[in-house]
Order: structure tokens, then sequence, then C-alpha cells
């Protein structure tokens, strides 16, 4: 008598509904994950370009002429315009909202993957208040800019 040896199709079908299952849990964990670290490789950029603001400033003795458009506004001229900032797919855009010869206002835009995000857009001015704008209802600027 011969007997065959393999796998029943009960058997397949078991295996595919317990993957199925952990993808389905593991796939939407793994994607804020990414966010997360996207947010936090961008709001160290934000910061980074703050000190580059701040170094700008010892330098010139106002922050004005640090952005490529009229008013002093815009994408920097002085740092990396996206994040990440040494390469990649863009994720957030680095922009300069408002500048006077002694303060400043920056901020990070969500673009690309990250668009639509429920963090929003990042701020930062030249004394280190830190917010958030146009996030979704409940998000908390803290949990943002720290995870």
């Amino acid at each position: 008598m011969n007997k065959h040896r393999g796998i029943t199709l009960i058997e397949l079908v078991v295996v595919v509904a317990i993957i199925g299952i952990i993808a389905a849990i593991a796939y939407p964990s793994y994607r804020e994950q990414v966010r997360k670290a996207r947010r936090a490789d961008c709001s160290g950029a934000l910061m980074g370009m703050a000190n580059t603001m701040e170094r700008y400033f010892t330098v010139n003795s106002t922050y004005l002429g640090a952005g490529t458009v009229v008013g002093n506004t815009g994408a920097p001229t002085i740092y990396p315009a996206s994040c990440p900032i040494d390469g990649g797919t863009q994720t957030y855009s680095l922009t300069i909202q408002a500048v006077t010869a002694s303060t400043f206002t920056l901020q990070a835009t969500p673009t690309g993957a990250q668009a639509g995000d429920k963090c929003g857009n990042f701020t930062l001015t030249n004394t280190g208040l830190k917010s958030v704008t146009d996030q979704d209802a409940g998000v908390v600027w803290q949990d943002c800019w720290s995870r």
C-alpha cells in the first residue's frame, strides 16, 4: 500500500488564515512605527535648521536673507529644504514661515508618504517654542515632537 505524504487542504487553509490574521495586526502597527520614525527624523532636522539659523544670526546679526522668496521666507537657502536632509524620498518640506531681523518661525509640512499624518505640521520658533498645526482632533503636540 502506498502512503502519500504531504499537507492537506485543511492544513493549508489554517496556515493561510493564521498568516492573514498576523498580517492584519502587524502591518498597521508597522506603518505607524515608520511614520513615528519619519516624524522623529524631521523634528531633529527642524532643530538642526534652527541651529543653522542661529549660526547665520551670529555671523550676520540678522535672520533676514535665510529664505528664498520675498520677505526672506520660503525654502531655506542655508539648510536643506526637505526631510530626510541626507537624501531619499521626501517626507517633509522645511520652510521659513516668518522672519524678522531678530525672530523666526520654521515649519515642517508632511509630503509624499507622510502626507495626511495625524500630527500635521511641525513649527519651531527662535525661542524654542515647539508646536503642531493642522493636526487631527485629540492629538497632543508633545506626543508628536517626542516620538
